[in-house]
C-alpha cells in the first residue's frame, strides 16, 4: 500500500480504501480500478491524494466497524470544514450543534475500545481532520469517565470551536509541520487568541452549550505568555485536561504529508512522562478507549526480535500475552519475571498508520492445541 498524491494518479491503479461523498454515500469500493472519471472525482472532492494497492498486493482485511469509522470521518470532515470556513467569514454555522450531537451519538455512547484510524493530512486539510479526530477521542474519553451528556456536548463543541484559531496561522508556519521555532509558536498562540476573539464577538449569536466559550477561553489562554486565563471551575479544568491530551495524542500520531508520525505507544509514553501537563487519569482513560495493542498486532521487542499479540491486557496495554516468533512460545508480559527481560519496544505500522495485524500467524496459533492450552492456563491464573 502506498499514498499517491491526486496529481500523480494514473488509470488502473487499485483503491486501497473506499471513497465516500460528503453525505457518506459509497462512490467507489476498495479494490476498484482507478479510471479517468475517478481521478476527476478525486480532484473535485479536493482530496490531496489516496492510498492505492501495489499491483500484486492482496486486499487487506478490514472490519465493518473500521469501514463505518472511515465513512463517519468523511461525513464529519466535510461538515466541519463548512462550519469552520463559515465562522472565519463571520457567518453563523447552522450545522455545529447537529455535528456535535452526531459525534456523541456515534462515539460518546460506546462501551468498547475502537481502532482509531487517522487519514493522511496536508496543510490544506489538517485543521478539519484534526478537529474531527480530537472530537471523537473526547467523546470516547468522556464516556469512559462517565461524564454526563451535558459535559460531553460542552467538550466536543469546545474542540470544534477551538480549532478556528488554526485558520489564522500564517501559511509559511502551518506548512512547517512540527519543526517550529519559538517565534513560530508565539505566532500560533496569537492566531489561537484571534480565533477566541472572533468567537467571543459572535457569542450571543451562536447557540452553544453553557460554558463552551469559557472552556475555549481557558484552554487557549492557559498557554498564553501575555494574557492570564480566567480561574476555571473544577469541571472546566477537567474538560480542558481531556481536550489537551486528545489534541496532543492526535498531533503526535496523525499521518502527515510533511513528517512521519509517532506510534501510539511512543505517544502514550510521552503523555505519561509529562505528568505536570497531562492528567494521568485522562491518559489512563485514553488507553482504555482505543486499541493500542490489539490482538494480532505485530510488535518489536526490546530483545531485538518480533512477536504477535495474542491477547490484550485491558489493565496495562504494555503487558499483553504474546507469541514470540523466534521460539514460537507464549509469554505473559504481566508476569514480573517475564517482563524483567522481555518488553515491547514498539508496534509495527502499515503505510496508512494502521497497526499491522498478522492474521496468518494467528491462524497457525489457533491450530496448535498446545498453544491454546497454554494461553487458557495464563488466562485462568491472571
Amino acid at each position: 500500500m502506498q499514498f499517491i498524491r491526486s496529481e500523480n494518479l494514473v488509470p488502473n491503479m487499485r483503491l486501497a480504501k473506499p471513497i465516500y461523498n460528503k453525505s457518506g454515500v459509497l462512490l467507489y469500493e476498495r479494490d476498484s480500478k482507478i479510471t479517468p472519471s475517478i481521478i476527476k472525482s478525486i480532484s473535485n472532492f479536493g482530496l490531496i491524494g489516496i492510498y492505492v494497492l501495489e499491483p500484486a498486493e492482496p486486499l487487506p482485511p478490514i472490519t465493518e466497524e473500521d469501514l463505518e469509522f472511515e465513512k463517519n470521518q468523511t461525513i464529519f470532515v466535510f461538515t466541519y470544514k463548512e462550519i469552520l470556513d463559515n465562522l472565519k467569514k463571520g457567518k453563523i454555522p447552522g450545522k455545529l450543534n447537529s455535528l456535535v450531537e452526531l459525534v456523541i451519538k456515534e462515539y460518546g455512547t460506546l462501551n468498547h475500545p475502537i481502532n482509531f484510524i487517522q487519514n493522511m493530512r496536508a496543510p490544506d486539510d489538517y485543521v478539519y481532520k484534526h478537529g474531527v479526530s480530537v472530537a471523537i477521542l473526547c467523546a470516547l474519553i468522556t464516556k469512559y469517565l462517565k461524564l454526563d451528556y451535558r459535559h460531553q456536548k460542552n467538550l466536543v463543541t469546545a474542540d470544534f470551536l477551538t480549532n478556528l484559531g488554526y485558520l489564522f496561522i500564517p501559511d509559511n508556519i502551518s506548512k512547517k509541520g512540527t519543526w517550529l521555532s519559538e517565534s513560530d509558536k508565539d505566532s500560533i498562540q496569537l492566531a489561537m487568541e484571534k480565533g477566541l476573539s472572533t468567537l467571543k464577538q459572535k457569542d450571543k449569536l451562536l447557540v452553544l452549550p453553557p460554558d463552551s466559550i469559557d472552556l475555549v477561553e481557558y484552554y487557549v489562554l492557559s498557554t498564553s505568555k501575555n494574557k492570564n486565563a480566567p480561574r476555571p471551575s473544577k469541571m472546566i479544568e477537567h474538560l480542558s485536561n481531556i481536550l489537551r491530551a486528545a489534541n496532543t495524542f492526535d498531533q503526535l500520531t496523525a499521518m502527515n504529508i510533511n513528517h512521519s508520525p509517532l506510534s501510539d505507544i511512543t505517544a502514550m509514553k510521552f503523555l505519561y512522562t509529562e505528568q505536570k501537563k497531562y492528567s494521568k487519569k485522562v491518559i489512563d482513560a485514553l488507553s482504555k478507549v482505543i486499541h493500542i495493542m490489539p490482538r494480532g498486532a505485530s510488535i518489536d521487542l526490546t530483545t531485538g526480535d518480533s512477536a504477535i499479540v495474542i491477547d490484550e491486557n485491558s489493565d496495562n496495554f504494555m503487558k499483553p500475552i504474546i507469541l514470540r516468533l523466534i521460539d514460537n512460545k507464549i509469554y505473559d508480559l504481566s508476569d514480573p519475571k517475564t517482563y524483567r527481560y522481555i518488553q515491547i519496544y514498539d508496534t509495527m505500522k502499515t503505510m496508512d498508520n494502521r497497526i499491522r495485524i498478522d492474521n496468518d500467524t494467528l491462524k497457525q496459533f489457533h491450530s496448535d492445541p498446545l498453544l491454546i492450552s497454554t494461553l487458557n492456563k495464563f488466562k485462568r491464573s491472571s
